[in-house]
């Protein structure tokens, strides 16, 4: 079999279509294809569709395409342009690549593979690539998969905050509870950082979202109320960062009270802050005799942690009466507990109670989300960080945006 015949079929070249020469440059260390196309061929107008003949050629433009072997391999050819009565002078789309990209389908696929199992800087060094043209394989498939994402609002959306960088720099991301993805990231975490996410649907629209998953922050709150019609029977305080709270008020007990035992001359609390902060069941078998003795003593920590854990109970009930009689049930004792964290949770817990107790009605949760932060996490640790807020938005929606990243073929 001829070369020209071995490309033709590895290639999948169809008429008029045809490869007039294949050079191998072994001291180069590369492979060139030059395709051309049989005379008085007619290709379709990019526009309308209709079948014209060629005006003039480009000049010659190179794809690199998937290694023969161990030799990259790029194809070269002069593009025709046709002239159509109604669109004018265009330049013909090619079976095998994609608008302005340097490669070819083939090889673009193989990239954003790649890129889907490490970072950007491994990805160049796997590809023989430099970092900016894998990075702009990156954006053109951030950019395909918007486009071709249908306008859809999910049923049930979480709401959450992601650190971009130190000093409370923060990213607003909206999900999918339904599909696992990212459909919105926004700088900053204001009310106008989500708000610009519901402005993308029509109130009817709006109308239709069943649930939204958010933590007790105020501009999401307000952003919501704002723009989503019954948004107070909608949102959902998540309860993940619920207990989030409690901890947060139990281990400032067990650090004051470990400082008032210490100055006693007793180190009783050292060492102890996950056993406070753990459920229980998820305490090390190891640890469980110490901490079984530590909560039988008078210990103002230890009051607090039984707070926090029978507060764990409100999300098993599936009647809504009787979640709230328990819940303020619960705030009688958190708020006579003069145990100031506690009582300053448990008030705040009062001032939200309806998006609380509306989990009972919705049952979601922002545990997926909290997925997903770690994925992102992960990606941030694999890039070393971010400096460019544009390209962390670009490497969440790449990653976790459920996107249709492949290039596909166009109509010759």
């Amino acid at each position: 079999m001829k070369d020209t015949e071995l490309y033709q079929h590895l290639l999948g070249l169809r008429a008029p279509w045809f490869i007039r020469r294949v050079d191998l440059d072994v001291q180069g260390g590369r492979v060139d294809v030059h395709v051309e196309h049989a005379e008085g061929a007619r290709f379709a107008c990019p526009k309308c569709g209709e079948l014209r003949a060629v005006y003039d050629h480009t000049a010659e433009r190179v794809w690199q395409h998937l290694d023969t072997c161990q030799y990259p391999t790029f194809l070269h050819v002069r593009l025709p342009r046709v002239s159509c009565p109604a669109d004018g002078v265009s330049q013909i789309s090619v079976p095998w690549a994609d608008g302005s990209s340097p490669f070819t389908l083939l090889f673009e696929g193989r990239v954003i593979d790649v890129l889907r199992a490490c970072d950007v800087q491994a990805a160049a060094a796997l590809t023989g690539l430099t970092w900016d043209r894998v990075w702009a394989v990156v954006k053109r498939a951030v950019a395909r998969g918007l486009a071709r994402k249908p306008h859809r609002l999910p049923s049930r959306i979480g709401v959450d905050e992601k650190s971009f960088a130190k000093r409370h720099r923060y990213e607003t991301l909206v999900y999918d509870l339904d599909l696992r993805t990212v459909e919105h990231v926004a700088d900053g975490r204001s009310e106008e950082s989500l708000a610009g996410y519901f402005r993308r649907f029509a109130p009817a629209e709006l109308e239709q979202l069943s649930s939204v998953s958010m933590d007790m922050w105020e501009p999401y709150i307000q952003a919501a109320r704002k723009a989503v019609p019954g948004a107070d029977e909608k949102i959902v305080f998540d309860r993940y960062h619920i207990m989030a709270h409690l901890n947060q008020a139990v281990d400032r007990i067990r650090r004051k009270e470990h400082k008032e035992l210490r100055e006693r001359g007793t180190l009783l609390l050292k060492g102890t802050r996950f056993l406070w902060l753990w459920s229980e069941e998820n305490i090390p078998t190891e640890r469980l005799f110490e901490f079984e003795y530590l909560r039988r003593l008078d210990l103002k920590v230890a009051r607090a942690h039984a707070m926090k854990e029978t507060l764990r109970r409100l999300w098993s009930y599936r009647a809504l009466g009787w979640a709230k009689r328990f819940f303020l049930r619960w705030y009688f004792w958190a708020t006579h507990s003069r145990l100031s964290p506690m009582i300053d949770a448990a008030r705040m817990l009062k001032r939200h109670l309806a998006g609380v107790l509306s989990y009972i009605r919705h049952r979601v949760t922002n545990a997926l989300a909290e997925g997903i932060n770690s994925k992102i996490e992960t990606i941030k640790k694999m890039a070393c960080g971010f400096r460019n807020r544009e390209h962390f938005r670009t490497a969440i929606l790449f990653h976790c945006g459920g996107l249709d990243l492949y290039p596909k073929a166009q109509p010759a």
